[in-house]
């Protein structure tokens, strides 16, 4: 199983819920891309903030998950996001999350959110915790 089956099969039903498409796997990068639907929008047609922090959340997630050994899991232990401007429905959103930090027990993720002109729509740096099972 190549790594961007093995994280797609770590959040299917949420990622695709958000309608998150990986378009880059790796331990350095994971890329994707989302169309704001109805579903994630608000009253204004445009997308949620808690959606962009849920997809941020999820690329990290992923990341993180991407370099895990056999027993290893992962949880988000902090996150913080900072918005730029809004995301309309039926646009197309571009997503890159990059490891800033990676330590045995924790690692750190910047997501950036980009509409198709490039414009900044959100940052999210987020802390995840490595977890072992005992033994």
């Amino acid at each position: 199983m190549d790594l961007k089956d093995r994280m797609q099969r770590a959040l299917p039903q949420f990622c695709d819920w958000l309608g998150i498409e990986l378009t880059h796997a790796s331990p350095e990068r994971i890329a994707a891309e989302v169309t704001v639907t109805e579903r994630v929008a608000i009253e204004t047609n445009t997308i949620h903030g808690g959606a962009i922090m849920a997809i941020a959340d999820s690329l990290g997630s992923l990341g993180t998950i991407a370099g895990l050994a056999k027993g290893q899991w992962t949880t988000t232990l902090e996150s913080k996001t900072n918005f730029f401007g809004p995301a309309p429905l039926g646009s197309r959103i571009f997503c890159e999350s990059l490891p800033l930090h990676r330590g045995r027990r924790t690692q750190v993720w910047q997501t950036t959110l980009r509409n198709a002109e490039g414009k900044l729509l959100a940052q999210v740096t987020q802390t995840q915790m490595i977890l072992s099972q005992p033994g």
